[in-house]
């Protein structure tokens, strides 16, 4: 039962697969790939069909991406820095250390409002097509 209720919150989390994508505005935003796995395991009704993937982002000062969702949810780490958040016009600062939570399908933004470089490490989860930045433009649901 705890395998299929993981099972169906990832699937409706995750949008429509694209493999055509539209790009999302931004500016002194640099993403790094760090790691791509295939999920396999226990969760069998899983493996093969989504990975998991871990991308560090660095927001320079002043940087700012545009409104967007995501491919799929995610936990996200401020590794270094001050990240400004703002989802349904409510803005939160994220601060080293802390950690948070994106479901992938609201739309929000993101800035370093500071004059020292930004760090955030995202661990997500993509249906296993996915290629390219996880970042969406926004879609009505």
């Amino acid at each position: 039962m705890k395998r299929l209720l993981i099972m169906a919150f990832t699937l409706l989390h995750l949008p429509q697969l694209s493999v055509a994508q539209e790009k999302v505005q931004s500016s002194r935003v640099n993403a790094v790939l760090k790691m791509e796995e295939v999920i396999s395991g226990y969760l069998t009704e899983l493996n093969g069909k989504f990975k998991l993937r871990v991308t560090e982002v660095t927001f320079a000062p002043g940087a700012q991406l545009g409104v967007h969702h995501h491919a799929g949810p995610g936990m996200r780490l401020v590794i270094a820095g001050e990240l400004t958040f703002v989802q349904a016009g409510k803005e939160t600062v994220y601060k080293t250390g802390e950690y948070f939570y994106e479901s992938g399908n609201v739309a929000h933004t993101a800035h370093n409002r500071t004059s020292t470089p930004v760090r955030v490490a995202f661990f997500e989860v993509l249906p296993m097509a996915w290629s390219g930045p996880s970042t969406i433009p926004p879609k009505a649901y």
